[in-house]
C-alpha cells in the first residue's frame, strides 16, 4: 500500500516523514523524484515548474509513505494533509529564511485550504486524513498517521478554518 503525505511547505512533511522512517517505515520523499521531470524556473516566485501530470503518470507506486507537497497527486491508497496553523508556518518559513512574498504566498494557500482541496478533488473521503501539526512534535504527529494506516483513526477532514488569518495586500 502506498500512503501519502502532503501539505503546505513548512506544515512538517519531512520532520515527520523522518519520524517513520526512524520507525522501520519505508519512506519516499518525492522532491527526489522530480528532478526529470523539471521544465523551468520561475524567478518570480522562487521555486522550480515541473510536469507534474508526466511524473505523476510516469511515477511507480511504492509499498509505503511517499511524502511531498505534490504526493496528493499520486494514485495512494490513504492520503494524510498536513496543516499548520498560518501563523505558526510563517514562522517556520522564516527559519528557513524564505524570501517574504513566498512566505505570504505558502501562509495564504494555508488559509485557503489549498492543499486539501487538491486532494479532496483527488481522493475519497474515507481515504483522508487532515492532520493538525501546530504545535505538535514529530512523534504525535507519526503516531497519529500510523493510527490512521492502520485503520484505529478513522479519516476526517474540514474541521479546520483558518481563513480568518487571510491577509488583505
Amino acid at each position: 500500500m502506498m500512503w501519502g503525505i502532503t501539505g503546505t511547505p513548512g506544515t512538517g512533511k519531512s520532520q515527520i516523514s523522518d519520524e517513520l522512517a526512524r520507525r522501520g517505515h519505508r519512506v519516499v520523499h518525492l522532491t527526489e523524484t522530480i528532478r526529470p521531470y523539471i521544465t523551468g524556473n520561475d524567478p518570480e516566485r522562487d521555486t522550480e515548474i515541473f510536469d507534474d501530470e508526466r511524473w505523476a503518470a510516469e511515477f511507480v507506486p511504492v509499498d509505503g509513505f511517499v511524502e511531498g507537497h505534490f504526493a496528493h497527486l499520486l494514485p495512494c491508497d490513504r492520503i494524510i494533509v498536513l496543516r499548520c496553523r498560518p501563523d505558526e508556518l510563517k514562522k517556520r518559513l522564516e527559519q528557513r529564511n524564505y524570501p517574504a512574498t513566498k512566505i505570504q504566498e505558502n501562509a495564504d494557500a494555508e488559509a485557503l485550504d489549498d492543499c486539501l482541496i487538491e486532494t479532496v478533488d483527488l481522493h475519497d473521503a474515507e481515504n483522508i486524513f487532515e492532520l493538525d501539526t501546530t504545535g505538535r512534535d514529530p512523534a504525535w504527529c507519526a503516531d497519529q498517521i500510523e493510527g490512521f494506516v492502520a485503520g484505529t483513526i478513522p479519516a476526517q477532514f474540514g474541521a479546520l478554518d483558518w481563513s480568518g488569518f487571510l491577509e488583505v495586500h
